[in-house]
């Protein structure tokens, strides 16, 4: 695919901003270090003005008042702490058109040619010189248009940004913000001193290979770049796997997302045809604005996602039923009340390697290993920025063997997309046992 960058600008906020430094917590900084790519695809509606650049950029330059820190730029403190310079330099905004269609994307794979729709950023300058967020608005032959985002993870989460993505639009259709933003994240400081009280095991080192001869299998296939399917899971399939759980007298009801993800946890660690004996840890991540007391409102921007880890044996995981994952990561939510993730945030900050760090990456999700991030009931689809709803959104990019998202349908209606990274001769395998579930009785 053929992109032509047409424009770059950088939109900066409508009127004048606080200039200050903006304090990053404990969960900021334990985010990765890069950009997380995003796509919004949206089907034109036949409307003169669609997706018009001028009226975007203005509403951008409005919206970025109160959501200044994302027009800042990065830096480090005298303490050598990172920190948001709040100095409105703005926001990085690329205008491209393309030959092709949208639909030459087929199921919008978070492949590298997805991510061609999102900006690439250069780093070259050091941490003061890219931009925090840059947005780009690609025009198809079809007369489809996409808007893809770049935002610095340690600048907010995914709920966060998709606030912004979402005020961004209802300030184009002419819609005043309500609940503006809290950008204040001493809400999250550590107690002084700090009382961390678990063990917090989402911290530690991940189980490595049992085998010798598989770790070093393992590390050779980190060289090769895994490839990416998204499968398509039915509300009907959904239920079928709850219904699996229920045998042998199982009456607990599982969420959909703790079934889901007990599922495609068995079959990743199935299709890698790991050893009975080997410890498999699964690294799932939790909102935490509303376990937390007292809560944090919807709109407070920044990073509130805590890590969790649940590690079984993958005898256990393989070969008792669903339900048994599912129980097993049921048990992980259920511990990370206030108490949990306040002592959560008093054990980082007395791990100064893992907050001032790169961030975690691949290590994570390695063989034996995998993770999920889960978007289940989040706003994805309201993004209306005045020529209707996106028909689609999610990642832009997934590069790491072993993780997988969990997103709902545009279509709300209790069905899922699967976006998962694995490597070739797991993912051939891993395809077939996803859906088992749906072939005769469910032996999972």
């Amino acid at each position: 695919m053929m992109i032509n960058i047409k424009e770059m600008t950088m939109v900066k906020p409508a009127e004048e901003t606080p200039r200050h430094a903006l304090w990053l917590s404990n969960l900021d900084l334990m985010t990765t270090s890069v950009h997380i790519t995003n796509v919004y695809l949206y089907r034109n509606n036949g409307a003169a003005n669609f997706f018009e650049t001028s009226l975007l950029k203005d509403a951008l330059s409005k919206v970025l008042v109160p959501f200044y820190p994302l027009a800042g730029r990065f830096r480090h403190n005298n303490a050598g702490r990172l920190e948001i310079n709040c100095n409105s330099e703005g926001v990085l905004f690329v205008v491209a058109e393309t030959c092709s269609i949208i639909d030459d994307f087929g199921d919008f794979a978070p492949t590298t040619e997805l991510r061609r729709l999102t900006p690439a950023i250069d780093k070259s300058g050091g941490i003061s010189s890219f931009p925090i967020l840059a947005v780009q608005v690609t025009y198809f032959k079809c007369g489809a248009v996409s808007l893809g985002f770049s935002h610095q993870h340690r600048s907010a989460d995914g709920t966060a940004a998709i606030y912004f993505v979402n005020s961004w639009s209802e300030v184009t259709r002419g819609i005043d913000l309500l609940h503006p933003p809290i950008i204040d994240r001493t809400l999250l400081r550590a107690r002084d001193p700090p009382q961390p009280v678990y063990d917090h095991i989402e911290y530690k080192p991940v189980p490595t290979m049992k085998n010798p001869k598989q770790t070093i299998k393992s590390k050779s296939s980190d060289q090769e770049s895994p490839i990416v399917r998204v499968f398509h899971v039915t509300r009907d399939q959904v239920n079928m796997l709850k219904a699996s759980s229920k045998e042998n007298g199982n009456g607990v009801k599982y969420s959909s997302f703790e079934i889901l993800a007990s599922h495609i946890w068995k079959c990743a660690c199935k299709a890698r045809s790991l050893p009975d004996d080997q410890l498999t840890k699964l690294f799932t991540l939790v909102n935490g604005r509303a376990k937390l007391c007292p809560p944090l409102p919807p709109n407070f921007f920044g990073n509130v996602l805590f890590a969790s880890s649940t590690i079984v044996t993958v005898g256990d995981l393989i070969s008792k039923p669903t339900g048994y994952g599912a129980t097993k990561i049921r048990q992980t939510l259920v511990q990370m009340d206030n108490n949990y993730l306040k002592s959560a945030i008093d054990y980082l900050e007395l791990q100064p390697s893992l907050i001032h760090g790169p961030g975690r990456g691949a290590e994570v999700f390695r063989n034996p290993n995998f993770g999920i991030v889960a978007w289940i009931g989040l706003p994805m689809y309201d993004a209306d920025f005045g020529w209707g709803r996106p028909f689609y959104m999610g990642p832009a990019g997934l590069s790491f063997d072993g993780k997988a998202y969990i997103l709902p349908t545009a279509d709300n209606d209790g069905s899922f997309l699967v976006a998962i990274a694995l490597q070739f001769e797991h993912m051939r395998v891993f395809e077939k046992l996803l859906y088992q579930v749906c072939v005769g009785k469910c032996a999972l």
